[in-house]
């Protein structure tokens, strides 16, 4: 008879070096930020790198990362050729294809098993995003919104967060 909500350890190994990558990862791109203070709306990598920055910690855990990780990438890499028009001229509405791309990685992901059925994270990042970019909604939100998200901040940021957060519920565990 085996107790619910005991870990293997060999899981929870995994976990938190998932926790310590996160955290690595964070520290690395706050350094890189204040370093380098790059422009976010000439280089808008911030997204990007928080979706790769996921991408990467899911290697450990995919269960916990990976759909977030493909879908914030996916969103992130739009994003950054909207910006970027010299890339690909009319890429505007490249954020519809980013999303289509996330729930096809998203479905594949489903048939190998890493994540089921009443996975809400896809939803919720869309709607995030929706929100953000919807007009009526956009202007309730403080002007330096965009850039935040832009720059390296944000990644650096939100992985230290993502990193504290799983190193916390590890260790509980």
């Amino acid at each position: 008879m085996t107790k619910t909500g005991v870990v293997p350890s060999s899981t929870r190994t995994l976990n938190i070096r998932q926790a310590y990558v996160l955290l690595v990862l964070g520290v690395i791109l706050l350094t890189l930020a204040w370093f380098l203070q790059l422009n976010p709306f000439v280089y808008p990598l911030g997204l990007f790198l928080f979706g790769l920055g996921m991408l990467i910690g899911a290697a450990f855990n995919p269960r916990r990362l990976l759909i977030a990780g493909i879908l914030v990438t996916a969103i992130g890499a739009s994003i950054f050729l909207a910006y970027k028009r010299t890339i690909i001229p009319d890429a505007g509405n490249s954020i519809v294809l980013a999303i289509g791309f996330g729930l096809v990685s998203i479905a594949l992901a489903a048939r190998r098993g890493y994540i089921t059925a009443g996975a809400m994270t896809p939803a919720v990042i869309v709607l995030l995003v929706g929100l953000v970019e919807y007009r009526p909604t956009a202007q309730y939100l403080p002007a330096n919104v965009t850039p935040f998200i832009l720059s390296l901040w944000f990644p650096g940021l939100g992985l230290l967060v993502l990193g504290l957060i799983y190193a916390l519920v590890s260790f509980r565990k």
